[in-house]
């Protein structure tokens, strides 16, 4: 028995054996060229997974009639090398298509030689998008982009907040071909690149040391590191020893690292504990689990399967499968088919070429972390974040567990240089004291003050000096808008003083929050108001004049209707709208007879009692508060005057009064507030064109006796302002000091800083509102203030007249029922006796009352008649019994 199973397995390992060299007689074989770098780990990879990928794509596709039959290369890791072995390759051994270079500075050489040749190159590890630029059809990228992780990465940089980025790259075609589009995604974030740190690909540790100590001295501390292995490890052991692993500094690694981290040495490991690095996440599927599998036991200890040795293997299907598709034997449209046919679910995920390039998918965002990496989150370009960043897991460098700024103060001993207008026409504002013995000058001020509050509140230390921007004669050097010129000529590092935000201004320097108020306007002084005859019409609003003459008027009429039973009718209407009038000064003696018509009369009293008491105390407050108005009304009444302005010296507010068409004539300039107060008294001038903060002081020393008018012109107010240049000590637009310093102008403003400040400078407020005297008819009373009053009139006077006329009703129903059951009685007879008896007999009340005697006469009985006849009909009979009842 076992000798027949031995027998039958031997005759069916002939059978399979006979099969396998029948179809490998009848296949096509096609050559392929593979170049890479056989000395690097990913070369190896690369190769071996290739190998495998055919071998695996063949045995579940035997009846396949192409085979690909490779031919490596070995590029030797330059350029040089890999052109020759493409030649090598296109020439002598004739191959179809090449797998390879390895190095995106190897590739572009090889790919022109594949575009004259028309031959698809294939590389699965050049990601640089420099290479896309070639545009060539028989080039297939079965790798990600580089600028496809670039959205990833400013998610992160938005996502923390960060402001500044510094990108250390490889001086080569690898590294230069990302800063481009890292540029454009960062402006759409807002952020961006104070400075570019290259490295050439085979730097001295003294040239990187050297690079590194330039950064240290930079105040950006978020570096995105763009290079490869074994560069990379250099880099990063320096970064180590220099100092620059700790806590304040971000370090963001692309995939081009991140993805090879395992291949790397324990001790770089080590020196690189909270770096955050992105790379392509691969979903582990079960053919995946089975292949690294397979792959450990047989290279474990040689080298270890990552992305590229996955995306090895990937384009070593797709080409297996386009080949098999293609329709030419002389594969022509091989590249073609590449480019638009090739979708499949392979080891890496979803394989997926379109026009040359393989689609992007989900990237990783990883935390280095002990010996190896931990995932804190992924992202999608359709999705973005799949979920918030961990972290709660996150370490970052100098083993901190809260974010960094990613900006600090660099501690080089230099300190900031603050320009300061010297004293101004309000020292209050900022004053410049120079002492010449020492040689030293002092500055104060309110401005000075809110600065060094501001400064404080920073959570970390800002060195600064203040520096006069004045002449040897203590006077201010130039305009505002030179000293702000010389912040963009980097002779200044930021300005504090009263410096205005404007828009011209902005073009050369960034403006923090403003921390004093906006606006100019034209300040002038008050003059009284000569009184009016007619005053005493003005407490109350035309609109509620009429309104209660119309009220007068309706009250009466409904008295009127009320008291209409009780007396005659020229008695009616006299007694009626005097009562009216009457209760408006005094009570009113004359009695009215109808409840109904004292309900009315009382709520006419109440009415009456409020605005009689609000007339008087209106009038009474316009007789006896001193009535002030502004001497000009506006700057358009000034300019038709011909009387003259003043506005302060070296202000942006002589260009406005300009754009305001002020004549030359009418404009002057006073050097103290003193000489300024004496030319209005005098009438020199009309008065002042200023910011609010100059008005509110110079108002201030002189109460109750200027005014503001309108209208104001619209300014951002007082603000701190930083250069826009790229000097390592300057604020350039953007910086993150400038909004720090924003965020902490809003906490003292908000807090108790700012009033102490406030005191010490301007005193207490103790000046009355002179706008609260300037008498205008928005003061007078109007109807919005009484319209409820004249609501419970009006409702109270309809329910009057309902009442009454209900009550009227009752009263008179037996006529009225007399009236509707005779209307139908008719009586027949000729018409003059139903004339002559119409006018005998007449319906009446039983009360007496004649009042309704009008209404309709009835046909009389014969006195003597006692009975009706049989034959009398319903009418007569109706009308007898209404009779004797």
């Amino acid at each position: 028995m076992q000798l027949i199973v031995s027998v039958h397995s031997f005759f069916l390992f002939v059978s399979v054996c006979f099969h396998a060299v029948t179809a490998l007689e009848s296949t096509v074989p096609v050559k392929v060229g593979v170049i890479l770098d056989m000395n690097t780990t990913v070369g190896k990879m690369g190769l071996e997974c290739i190998k495998v990928a055919l071998s695996d794509f063949y045995a579940s596709h035997g009846y396949y009639k192409t085979r690909l039959i490779l031919h490596p290369r070995d590029s030797k890791g330059n350029v040089v090398d890999a052109a020759l072995a493409a030649q090598d390759l296109l020439n002598n051994v004739e191959v179809k298509a090449i797998i390879g270079p390895q190095q995106s500075t190897q590739a572009n050489f090889v790919i022109n030689l594949g575009n004259n040749s028309k031959i698809p190159i294939i590389t699965f590890s050049a990601t640089s998008p420099s290479l896309t630029s070639l545009r060539s059809p028989y080039f297939i990228r079965a790798t990600l982009n580089d600028s496809a992780q670039l959205e990833a990465i400013t998610s992160v940089i938005k996502a923390f907040g960060w402001r500044e980025v510094v990108p250390i790259y490889v001086d080569n075609e690898f590294g230069e071909g990302i800063i481009s589009y890292l540029t454009d995604h960062l402006q759409e974030i807002n952020a961006r690149i104070p400075y570019r740190s290259v490295i050439h690909p085979f730097a001295s540790d003294e040239e990187i040391v050297a690079e590194l100590y330039k950064l240290e001295t930079m105040p950006t501390r978020v570096f995105i590191v763009h290079m490869q292995i074994p560069l990379g490890a250099r880099l990063f052991k320096k970064i180590e020893e220099v100092g620059m692993m700790s806590k304040g500094y971000v370090w963001i690694m692309t995939d081009g690292m991140t993805s090879l981290l395992s291949l790397m040495d324990p001790l770089v490991i080590d020196s690189m504990q909270g770096v955050l690095g992105v790379k392509p996440h691969v979903l582990k599927r079960k053919r995946l689990e089975e292949f690294t599998d397979r792959w450990n036991s047989k290279h474990k200890h040689e080298m270890e399967l990552n992305i590229f040795g996955l995306w090895a293997y990937d384009a070593a299907t797709a080409l297996a499968r386009a080949t098999e598709n293609s329709d030419n034997q002389n594969f022509n449209n091989l590249s073609q088919v590449l480019s638009t046919s090739t979708s499949f679910r392979g080891l890496s995920g979803e394989f997926h070429i379109v026009n040359g390039q393989l689609q992007s998918s989900t990237f990783q965002i990883v935390n280095v972390l002990g010996e190896g990496e931990i995932a804190i989150g992924f992202w999608t370009r359709e999705n973005g974040f799949l979920r918030r960043l961990n972290v709660k897991k996150l370490i970052w460098p100098g083993e901190i567990t809260f974010v960094p700024k990613g900006w600090v103060i660099p501690t080089n001993g230099k300190k900031l240089r603050i320009g300061v207008p010297p004293s101004t026409f309000f020292p209050e504002l900022v004053e410049v004291i120079r002492d010449s013995s020492k040689n030293l000058s002092m500055v104060k001020g309110y401005c000075i003050d809110v600065f060094n509050a501001v400064m404080e509140i920073l959570p970390y230390a800002v060195p600064y000096e203040f520096i006069p921007f004045q002449n040897p004669n203590g006077e201010l050097a130039g305009s505002y808008n030179d000293l702000i010129y010389q912040v963009y000529l980097e002779n200044y590092d930021a300005v504090v003083g009263d410096v205005t935000i404007l828009a011209n201004r902005s073009s050369y320097v960034d403006f923090t929050l403003p921390y004093a108020e906006s606006g100019v306007r034209l300040l002038v002084p008050l003059k009284e108001k000569k009184k009016n005859a007619w005053i005493f019409l003005r407490p109350l609003t035309w609109q509620l004049w009429l309104t209660s003459g119309c009220c007068f008027l309706g009250i009466g009429l409904v008295i009127l209707i009320l008291e209409s039973r009780n007396t005659s009718e020229s008695q009616q209407i006299c007694r009626s709208f005097w009562s009216t009038f009457t209760h408006i000064v005094h009570s009113n003696k004359d009695e009215v007879v109808n409840n109904v018509t004292k309900f009315v009369v009382i709520i006419w009293c109440f009415v009456v009692l409020i605005l009689t008491q609000s007339y008087t105390a209106s009038l009474s407050s316009m007789l006896t508060v001193q009535q002030l108005k502004p001497s000009i009304a506006d700057i358009q009444e000034l300019i038709k005057s011909g009387q003259s302005v003043a506005y302060p010296g070296h202000s942006f507010a002589l260009g406005l009064l300009e754009q305001l068409k002020v004549p030359k004539s009418q404009m002057k300039t006073f050097r103290t507030p003193t000489d300024l107060h004496a030319a209005i008294q005098n009438g020199s001038v009309a008065g002042l064109f200023d910011e609010i903060p100059y008005l509110n002081l110079f108002q201030a020393k002189s109460c109750s006796k200027y005014t503001m008018v309108e209208p104001t012109y619209k300014t951002d107010g007082f603000g701190f302002l930083s250069s826009i240049s790229l000097n390592q000590l300057a604020f350039p637009i953007g910086s993150p000091l400038v909004s720090d310093v924003s965020r902490a102008i809003l906490e003292v403003t908000e807090g108790g800083k700012m009033r102490q400040i406030e005191k010490k400078w301007f005193g207490e407020q103790s000046c009355v509102d002179t706008s609260s005297s300037i008498s205008n008819y928005s003061k007078n009373l109007g109807l919005g203030s009484f319209w409820g009053l004249f609501l419970v009139v009006g409702i109270a006077s309809m329910l009057a007249l309902i009442v009454s006329l209900g009550l009227f009703l009752f009263e008179k129903r037996r006529p009225l029922m007399n009236y509707f059951l005779n209307r139908s009685q008719v009586v027949p007879t000729n018409d003059k006796n139903t004339k002559d008896e119409s006018s005998n007999t007449t319906v009446v009340s039983r009360s007496g009352s004649s009042s309704l005697a009008h209404i309709r006469k009835w046909p009389s009985l014969p006195p003597d008649q006692k009975h009706l006849s049989p034959s009398e009909d319903e009418s007569s009979r109706k009308y007898r019994k209404l009779k004797s009842f």
